[in-house]
């Protein structure tokens, strides 16, 4: 038997008692306060929390709200009006005086009536139907509502057990926000593209003005006028609680002798709510990817479009789009956008094939993050329905049950890591990055050998100099060597290293570099930066050597007999970086090229070296004359 059964057996053997709540717990009013006045007063590390329904929520100090209702015990909020639901509080607080709260001697007893509530939200949702654009309950609503008051004792079980739940679940929320963090991290970084009317070359500004072939406003649809069936229809309501980035069936319905007006949307349009109760929250969107045709209700704009509808979706969900939606007016305690206030917004209008690159990597994260059947979602929606299930039994005193806590180890993502994925993901969209050298590698000095150092066998070395002037782009064989002694003061590339000079005469040769490929380590001088990186040498040593790289270096150097580039400064070398497999293909490219150029047996130098050969020939033959 069960503590809980225990107890139960010992303390209400016959049943539980019930009673309306104002029977049983001290009703607290709130404080007459607008809008504006808390915009006025709201400080972050104010001592009074002051809740004004839905999301609103401030801080402020004591001080500024002389005339204040302060609840200093814990108690429960009631938020009547909007999204209807509870609260249980204990520090001081206040609210405003369109809401009330409970509370009574006993803290459990508090903790209780939240749990009872709770329980029944969706009864006090029900009955706040129909009472105006807004729910909205009246104060006889939880008055008269009857609720179980078993002893104290009693009471104070189920809270410990429920608290247990509350706090799995609160850790499995904590990581899904994490994830869900860091989904809007890669999500705003995507749809970033730099500065507007800048960063990369694939994508433009454009208003939404300009990228709609349409845009309107729907026809009201009242809460009464919803069916089970008939003709699918959206509520602006349902984008802000029911609909997330995108949907593709309707929760509602309605018949078409309702909308005498009807305005309709078909699959693709964008779908924005224009009335709402928060400046964060107004404007709020959803892309239609179904195939039905269906109806738009009141406070509802359409946009139609010949872009990818998921890919405006997200474009809209991000933390620019959402402070351009803000610029909505409140009035009478709602806030409202409007048509010409959505075709201002300005968003990043990449390709088409762009656009659904986009998709594919924001849907899979938003699988993660959303999805009921993957990963922590799944967890906590699971963990969700055992509390709820275990919740509504002790709070039916029907049965009870042993709760087991399970510990579970999660996988944190170092900087490394994601640095790493974040570039993975802008190579897959854009097919490359333009990439700051630090993010790929590291850079070191080389040592402090000269060339009166070099030794017929010993240490295989490169001395700066030689790169200007023996080396290629890359090299697997050194031609000189170090004595051991002098190799000791020497520091060393490895296979695949990158070494570049970074003194030079002239700022054309500056920063001339070889990829090291051979298979030993092999001693630096000074005067050079050793790379090490996780790319393909070659096609970073290519790069190096281009007129885009040459541009860079020359803001970068200094000196006037002497021209350098410190190794630091190399940090902030910006590199176009496609995939590894890109970066091999296109070394193999200019590897034909240089062999083409190059190769004294092959190509255009064999050409002429044969064609030397026949010129000397004949120039020999023609210059020979016969002696008399």
């Amino acid at each position: 038997m069960s503590r809980l059964e225990e107890l139960i057996k010992e303390y209400c053997p016959n049943g539980v008692e019930y009673k309306p709540i104002k029977e049983v717990y001290t009703r607290l009013k709130g404080t007459p306060i607008t809008a504006a006045k808390m915009k006025e007063i709201a400080n972050p590390d104010g001592e009074i929390r002051i809740f004004a329904g839905g999301k609103t929520v401030i801080n402020a100090d004591e001080k500024d709200i002389p005339k204040a209702n302060i609840t200093r015990v814990p108690a429960v909020l009631v938020q009547s009006r909007g999204v209807i639901d509870f609260i249980f509080y204990e520090k001081p607080f206040t609210f405003k005086n369109e809401m009330w709260a409970y509370t009574t001697a006993e803290r459990i007893s508090v903790k209780f009536l939240y749990y009872v509530l709770k329980n029944n939200v969706e009864h006090f949702r029900e009955a706040a139907s129909g009472m105006g654009s807004l729910p909205q309950i009246s104060l006889p609503v939880t008055e008269d509502f009857k609720i179980p008051v078993p002893p104290l004792e009693v009471q104070r079980e189920i809270v410990k057990i429920l608290d247990n739940f509350t706090e799995l679940t609160a850790e499995l929320t904590a990581e899904l926000t994490a994830r869900q963090k860091q989904y809007e991290y890669y999500r705003d970084m995507l749809l970033s593209f730099g500065v507007r009317g800048g960063g990369t070359n694939v994508v433009e500004w454009r208003t939404l003005g300009e990228i709609a072939t349409e845009i309107y406003r729907g026809a009201g649809i009242k809460r009464d006028e919803v069916t089970e069936t008939g003709i699918p229809c959206v509520r602006y309501g349902e984008i802000y609680t029911t609909y997330n980035i995108w949907f593709d069936k309707c929760v509602s319905h309605t018949v078409l002798e309702n909308v005498p007006s009807p305005k309709y949307f078909e699959h693709g349009d964008i779908l924005f709510a224009i009335t709402g109760e928060s400046i964060e929250d107004i404007a709020k969107s959803t892309a239609y990817v179904g195939n039905e045709k269906c109806l738009a209700g009141g406070d509802i704009v359409v946009m139609k479009h010949k872009q990818n509808p998921k890919y405006l979706a997200y474009a809209l969900s991000t933390y620019d789009a959402q402070k351009q939606k803000g610029k909505g007016k409140v009035k009478s305690k709602v806030v409202h956008s409007s048509v010409p206030a959505i075709q201002d917004i300005v968003i990043p209008l990449p390709p088409l094939d762009v656009q659904e690159r986009i998709v594919n990597v924001l849907d899979n994260f938003e699988a993660i993050c959303s999805d009921l059947k993957i990963g922590l979602p799944a967890e906590i929606d699971a963990r969700q329905k055992q509390y709820e299930y275990y919740r509504d039994l002790l709070l039916n005193f029907d049965s009870y049950s042993q709760i087991v806590n399970v510990e579970r180890e999660r996988e944190r993502e170092s900087v490394a890591s994601k640095r790493i994925n974040l570039l993975k993901l802008f190579q897959y969209i854009y097919g490359y990055a333009d990439v700051p050298l630090w993010v790929i590698s590291t850079i070191s000095r080389g040592g402090s050998f000269q060339k009166k150092d070099f030794a017929d066998n010993g240490i295989p070395c490169i001395h700066y100099g030689q790169i200007y002037t023996r080396y290629g782009i890359y090299a697997d064989k050194t031609i000189t060597c170090i004595t051991q002694q002098a190799a000791e003061k020497a520091k060393y590339a490895h296979t695949n290293d990158i070494v570049m000079a970074v003194t030079s005469e002239n700022v054309e040769d500056v920063c001339k570099c070889v990829a090291w490929l051979g298979n030993e380590d092999i001693a630096i001088s000074g005067h050079t930066a050793i790379i090490k990186h996780n790319q393909n040498a070659k096609y970073l040593a290519y790069y190096f050597h281009t007129s885009m790289f040459f541009k860079q270096k020359k803001k970068l150097a200094h000196g006037t007999k002497v021209i350098e580039v410190t190794p630091d400064k190399l940090n902030d070398i910006i590199i176009p970086l496609p995939p590894l497999e890109e970066q091999e293909r296109i070394v193999s490219i200019l590897d034909r090229f240089d062999k083409l150029c190059n190769n004294i047996v092959e190509g255009i130098p064999a050409e002429i070296k044969a064609r030397q050969k026949q010129y000397e020939y004949y120039r020999d033959k023609l210059l020979t004359f016969k002696q008399q």
